[in-house]
């Protein structure tokens, strides 16, 4: 063949020398496109531009403007990475190092953990090797020589020895650094310009903690500096407003070695977490009946649902006394039991949607290396819903379920995205089960008129879902409510209601979750709001702060009036100066702080002070700032 024939993205077909290469159509087609080029698309799988192309491909240049090139610039930094830290500790072991959202990581076997000081050094190396500027060359090797050129990294003779005999084995080199890689690369590393190295951590090998530990090194790249710049700024402020930090700081919640992941809440954290509560059943408090199921089960049940062989491992077992055997285990999830109190009595079509919430408390067995503040937990509360309803009812009750989720991330102003998510690898029911699914959850999604993405394979594994990210004050995303399709457990469980001609029907299920866990959502909130809480989700909305012991009474009366108003209220009449009491109250980000001094307490009115607004004081009746504050709290105000 002496020539090929591509077609490119706007179908023109352009016909080439055989062998010409990504880069030579980039050539041919405009210098400056060239120039720009970072690899390219064939039949939709990306590749060097140093590969010759196929004939008959579909292909397309892959400049920085294309979301896909992000990926590939990371994964030539963390290649660049390697790069450096073996110039750093000649001896090290190369794990992996893949592309990860905003960055890059790579796992590393060294003597010792990596210091500061390491990674400043490792980072030098990594400029210096950007600047000169080494093309990344693919070979293609066969076993034999892929063993011999790592003979050296027991890390890498694993990898290989788990390739399958007809796989290609191929290696990228970089000046003076070998890996073993797929690749694609960016062209040299030159192409590198703007990246940071962030951290290092421990990871055990392959994710398996019966494993040696590695140390992780983690880093961003961008290609602008300006994308870099903003991306650091918005690490910087998620430090400040680690929950963590901020929920020891503001009193929330705290964590005890007698109990790894489950968090004890304070009265403040409580006194949050009941305001999340209330505002849920208030949104529900029309079509849906509040249920409570036990914690603990047979096996029998998770048998029956499936669990037991998809889930066990991520469930806590408990031993039967009598036949020691693992017969029972801590509810994970709450469908099952609903699913019981659904079969309790018969259901007419008459009672569909039928919507059972629930605030129970669950239980799922992470490992101790994955717990991660209120982020990662083994205990937790979810604002949980089954919903039972007949196939005609999906769309409507999608829309419902959509609205109420959305509204409710906007009262603190928070955006979401929709994400539709297709069925896993592993996965229960026939395929034309989830045809079915998937076609109806599709159908009911898109009658919304919201725009989403696709998720392919990220489904539950017993139904299509739609997942809601959300965004918060600093960009970040979060992946908290969920709709799940569900046709497979209301045939497992034999789940029935009686329709309109008299006879039985199978129901369908929507699995519906808003906030997630409330443990996540408030590290959300927490994160989102640094610890300056709308008024009304504040632990304490008010501090009344007497002068002096001659203004105590008054006080003490202005208190009470704002308890009994259903204001959080607390007196604060400590032997500490004024100033001393204010400064704590901003500390603790108080909504609103009272002074009382013997004006005040002689005209019935308050100085009040607003948080963020500084020293400005506004001195009003006490009766208006109560009407002032329930309104506040009525309306679910953002800011005071």
């Amino acid at each position: 063949m002496s020539s090929i024939r591509v077609t490119l993205p706007d179908n023109s077909v352009r016909e080439l020398a055989a062998g010409t290469t990504g880069l030579g159509l980039a050539e041919a087609i405009g210098p400056g496109l060239a120039r720009a080029a970072l690899a390219i698309s064939v039949d939709g799988h990306i590749r060097d531009l140093a590969r010759p192309l196929p004939d008959g491909a579909k292909v397309a240049i892959l400049t920085d403007r294309d979301p896909a090139s992000l990926e590939l610039l990371r994964h030539s930094a963390a290649h660049i990475l390697a790069t450096a830290v073996r110039e750093v500790f000649p001896t090290a072991g190369i794990g992996f190092g893949p592309p990860i959202e905003d960055g890059f990581y790579y796992d590393f076997e060294v003597p010792r953990p990596f210091t500061p000081e390491d990674l400043d050094r490792i980072e030098r190396v990594m400029a210096e090797v950007t600047k000169k500027d080494y093309p990344f060359l693919r070979a293609e090797v066969n076993r034999s020589e892929a063993n011999t050129r790592f003979a050296d990294d027991a890390l890498k003779l694993e990898r290989i020895s788990e390739l399958g005999d007809d796989e290609t084995i191929s290696v990228y080199t970089d000046g003076p650094f070998i890996d073993l890689c797929r690749g694609p690369h960016i062209p040299s590393t030159g192409r590198l310009k703007h990246f940071k190295l962030l951290s290092s951590a421990g990871a055990y090998w392959r994710g398996d903690e019966r494993r040696q530990m590695l140390q992780r090194i983690y880093g961003t790249a961008w290609f602008k500096k300006e994308d870099l710049d903003t991306h650091l700024h918005r690490l910087e402020e998620a430090k400040k407003r680690d929950h963590r930090r901020v929920g020891k700081e503001l009193d929330l919640f705290m964590f005890h070695p007698f109990a790894p992941g489950a968090v004890f809440w304070t009265e403040r954290g409580t006194a949050m977490l009941n305001a999340l509560v209330e505002y849920l059943r208030r949104l529900q408090r029309d079509g849906y009946q509040e249920v409570k199921t036990p914690l603990l089960y047979n096996k029998g049940l998770w048998e029956l649902s499936g669990h037991w062989g998809e889930y066990r491992e991520n469930m806590f077992l408990v031993l039967d006394n009598e036949s020691g055997e693992a017969d029972f285990s801590l509810k994970p999830m709450n469908c099952p039991s609903h699913y019981l109190l659904y079969l309790s009595k018969k259901h007419s079509y008459r009672e569909l949607p039928l919507r059972y919430s629930t605030y129970d408390v669950l239980h799922r067995n992470e490992v101790s290396g994955a717990l991660s503040g209120l982020t990662r937990v083994r205990q937790f509360q979810q604002d949980d819903c089954h919903i039972f309803l007949t196939e005609h009812q999906i769309e409507d009750e999608v829309k419902r379920l959509t609205s109420l989720i959305l509204g409710y991330y906007e009262t603190f102003g928070l955006t979401a995205t929709l994400r539709f998510a297709t069925r896993p690898g592993q996965r229960i029911g026939s395929d034309d089960l989830w045809d079915k699914a998937e076609a109806s959850l599709k159908a009911a999604l898109e009658s919304t008129g919201f725009a989403y993405e696709l998720k392919p394979g990220d489904g539950a594994f017993y139904g299509p879902k739609i997942d809601f990210d959300v965004s918060d004050s600093i960009g970040r995303k979060w992946q908290l409510g969920t709709i799940q399709l569900d046709y497979a457990m209301p045939e497992r469980f034999d789940l029935t209601y009686v329709g309109e001609d008299n006879s039985l029907h199978r129901p369908v299920v929507i699995h519906r979750a808003v906030s997630g866990s409330f443990e996540r959502f408030m590290a959300i909130l927490i994160e989102h709001f640094a610890g300056a809480f709308p008024v009304w989700l504040a632990p304490e909305q008010v501090w009344v702060l007497p002068i002096g012991d001659g203004q105590r009474e008054v006080s003490e009366h202005i208190t009470g009036r704002l308890r009994e108003a259903g204001i959080r209220a607390k007196m604060d009449a400590t032997s500490e100066t004024l100033n001393y009491r204010i400064r704590h109250g901003e500390t603790m980000k108080v909504p609103y702080m009272l002074v009382i001094g013997q004006r005040e307490a002689d005209t019935g009115t308050v100085a009040v002070r607003v948080r963020g607004a500084g020293n400005k004081q506004d001195v009003i009746p006490v009766d208006a700032f109560v009407a002032r504050i329930q309104e506040e709290i009525a309306t679910r105000s953002l800011k005071p």
